[in-house]
């Protein structure tokens, strides 16, 4: 009887530790989305460090746009 108490013992507990990886991994999902957002909103508050559209065309090709009358 000692021995199937154990087992279930033990069953109990690899059930525990896989759901505390489980857990565990899906934690670490959200911190790192959280830093991740924190980033890009960090890097929002600088828009002079992003390439926008103008910085991404050749100089040539903003030069051929018509004057605006």
């Amino acid at each position: 009887m000692a021995q199937h108490y154990e087992e279930r013992n033990s069953a109990v507990k690899t059930r525990r530790q896989q759901e505390d990886q489980r857990r565990m991994a899906f934690r670490r999902a959200i911190e790192d989305r959280c830093e991740h957002r924190q980033l890009l909103a960090e890097i929002g508050e600088y828009p002079d460090l992003e390439l926008n559209y103008w910085q991404a065309k050749p100089a040539a090709s903003r030069r051929s746009a018509q004057p605006a009358r």
